[in-house]
C-alpha cells in the first residue's frame, strides 16, 4: 500500500488528473488530465513566442483582457489542484499506509499543494496587478508615429513639497528613442534654465511670444506651477488626455528649447519614489568622490555643518537613501545633482531583470500606480518594451545642456538646437562616389 501511495502522490504531482484516471473518479481524473495537458500546451507556445516572436509575446501579455483571462485562469488551476491532491489523498488512504511512511507521504502532498496552487494563486495576483497598473500608468489614445524615425520623450521628476506651492520637476530631460534600434540619447535640461523660448503656434507661444524672460524669476521648472494655475485654460483638454497643463507647459518649454516635437511625456512623483526602490529590493550605486547630504541652513538662516556624507565606494541603497543621495544639494552645484539622479535612474534599470521584476511585481505595481504617470498609449506598451530590449545593446549617449557649453542664465538657443539635431538628427547619407 505504501508503494501505491508514492506512485498517486508523485503521478498527481508531476501529471495533475492521472491519479484519478488510474485509480479513482475516471471523469475526474480526465477532467484534470485535460485541463493539465491545455496547460501545458499554453505554456509550450509561450516558450515558441519567447524564443522566436518575443513581441507578439509581448503585445498578448500587455493586453488588459488577456490579462484578466489569464488571471481567471490560474484561479481555476489553482482551485483544481486542490480538489485534485485532496482526492488524491483520499485514494491514497493514508491509514493503510505504513506509519514510517504515512508522515512523509502527507508531507509531501502539502508541499505540493502549497506550491503548484500558491503558484497559481500568486499568478493570479500579479495577472490583477498588472491590469491596475496598465490602466494606472499609460494611456488610452491612438498609437503615435515616430518623427524623423524617433521618439522624444520628455522625462519630468518633481514632487510637491511643503515648501512649495504645487509640485515642481527639478529633475527634466529628454530621452530621444531611435525607433529602428532602441538607440537612446539623453538630453539633460537644467531646472535654473533662463529665457525659454516657445515654438510659434504653440498655446504657451500665445501669452508669451517673446518666452519666458524676466531673469532669475523665471526659470524653466517653475513653468509647470504656473501652467497649473494661471494658464490651465490654455490646455482644456489635457486631463481628458491623461496629462495636465502644468506638463503641457513644460512640453511646450522643451520644445522650444530643443526644436524637438515630444509626443509623450513620463512623469515621476519624487515622494513616492523611495517606495518603488524599496519594492525592487534596493539599488546598487556606486560613489566615486566624497557627496555631503543634510540642510544647508536652519530656520534662523544659519549655516549648518552637514548631517553626513556619502563616501566613496559601492552601496547598496534603500529608496530612502537613495532619495537623499539623488536630491542632496549641500555644498554641490545642480549639475553635478543632475549627474547623480542620472546615475540613480541607470541603477533602477539595471534592477528591472525579469526575474526581480517577478518576484517583486505586486509590491513594484502598486508603488508604480503611485510614482509614475506617462501619456504613452497602452497599446504600444509591448512595441517600447521591445525598443527597450534592443537598447541594452546600444551606447546612451548623454549630453547636458550645462556650462561651459551652456550658460543657463544666457543660453544660445541656436545652439542648444544645433547641438540637438547633432546628436538625434537624420545622419546625411554619403553620395556613391562616380
Amino acid at each position: 500500500m505504501t508503494k501505491r501511495a508514492w506512485w498517486l502522490v508523485g503521478l498527481n504531482l508531476l501529471v495533475p488528473g492521472s491519479a484519478q484516471v488510474l485509480a479513482g473518479n475516471r471523469r475526474l481524473g480526465r477532467f484534470g488530465l485535460g485541463a493539465t495537458l491545455v496547460l501545458w500546451a499554453i505554456a509550450l507556445v509561450a516558450l515558441a513566442l519567447l524564443l522566436f516572436a518575443r513581441g507578439l509575446l509581448l503585445t498578448i501579455a500587455t493586453n488588459t483582457w488577456v490579462l484578466a483571462g489569464g488571471a481567471a485562469a490560474l484561479v481555476f488551476y489553482a482551485v483544481l489542484w486542490v480538489v485534485l491532491t485532496l482526492d488524491t489523498l483520499r485514494l491514497v488512504v493514508l491509514v493503510r499506509v505504513a506509519p514510517a511512511a504515512r508522515a512523509f507521504v502527507a508531507g509531501l502532498s502539502v508541499v505540493a499543494l502549497a506550491a503548484v496552487s500558491g503558484t497559481a494563486a500568486y499568478g493570479a495576483v500579479v495577472s490583477t496587478s498588472g491590469i491596475g497598473l496598465l490602466d494606472a500608468i499609460f494611456a488610452e489614445r491612438p498609437t503615435v508615429e515616430p518623427v524623423d524615425g524617433r521618439y522624444n520623450i520628455l522625462l519630468l521628476g518633481g514632487d510637491a513639497g511643503p515648501d512649495r506651492q504645487g509640485m515642481r520637476p527639478d529633475s527634466i530631460s529628454v530621452a530621444s528613442v531611435d525607433a529602428e534600434t532602441g538607440q537612446v540619447t539623453l538630453i539633460g535640461i537644467p531646472r535654473n534654465l533662463e529665457n525659454v523660448p516657445f515654438s510659434e503656434g504653440s498655446p504657451m507661444w500665445e501669452v508669451l511670444p517673446n518666452g519666458y524672460d524676466c531673469g532669475s524669476g523665471c526659470i524653466i521648472d517653475y513653468l509647470y506651477t504656473y501652467g497649473e494655475l494661471d494658464w490651465a485654460y490654455l490646455y482644456p483638454d489635457a486631463e481628458a488626455n491623461g496629462s495636465s497643463p502644468g506638463i503641457e507647459a513644460m512640453r511646450d518649454a522643451v520644445e522650444g528649447v530643443t526644436g524637438l516635437e515630444i509626443p509623450f511625456f513620463v512623469i515621476i512623483d519624487m515622494q513616492g519614489f523611495a517606495d518603488l526602490i524599496d519594492a525592487m529590493g534596493g539599488i546598487d550605486i556606486t560613489v566615486t568622490e566624497r557627496v555631503p547630504y543634510g540642510a544647508n541652513e536652519d530656520e534662523h538662516g544659519n549655516s549648518l555643518p552637514p548631517a553626513g556624507y556619502f563616501e566613496p565606494g559601492d552601496y547598496h541603497m534603500d529608496g530612502g537613501w537613495a532619495l537623499t543621495y539623488a536630491r542632496t544639494r549641500y555644498g554641490t552645484s545642480d549639475y553635478t545633482r543632475m549627474q547623480r539622479q542620472r546615475q540613480v535612474q541607470e541603477a533602477i534599470l539595471d534592477q528591472f531583470t525579469p526575474g526581480n521584476v517577478l518576484s517583486n511585481f505586486v509590491g513594484i505595481a502598486e508603488a508604480g500606480k503611485q510614482v509614475v504617470k506617462t501619456d504613452i498609449p497602452k497599446q504600444m506598451l509591448s512595441y517600447f518594451v521591445q525598443l527597450g530590449e534592443k537598447a541594452k545593446e546600444q551606447e546612451v549617449v548623454s549630453y547636458d545642456l550645462t556650462p561651459p557649453d551652456v550658460d543657463p542664465e544666457n543660453p544660445d538657443y541656436a545652439f542648444i538646437r544645433a547641438k540637438v539635431q547633432e546628436l538625434v538628427g537624420p545622419k546625411p547619407t554619403e553620395t556613391p562616389a562616380g
